[in-house]
């Protein structure tokens, strides 16, 4: 199962892998950005407003990556005409 997903990974096309790729970087950021904020809450500021920014910030670098990937794939299947 897993092998074939890494191997449809390394087949994709280079435009489609270097979106991907970008695509996560901002992902990460975003992430980083998030943990920042929370880190931000937990040690000097303890409102629930920086608590919920940073946990939604969060929550949607994760959807974000998520989104990223499978798009990723569902592109590249369509270019290659297998879907």
């Amino acid at each position: 199962m897993f092998r074939k997903l890494f191997d449809t990974f390394k087949k994709l096309d280079k435009k489609t892998f270097r979106i991907m790729n970008y695509g996560l970087k901002f992902c990460f950021a975003i992430c980083l950005l998030s943990v920042i904020i929370l880190l931000t809450y937990s040690l000097a500021l303890p409102s629930p407003f920086t608590y919920y920014i940073g946990i939604n910030l969060f929550k949607l670098s994760l959807i974000f990556s998520i989104e990223f990937i499978i798009c990723g794939f569902v592109v590249d299947g369509i270019k290659k005409q297998l879907i």
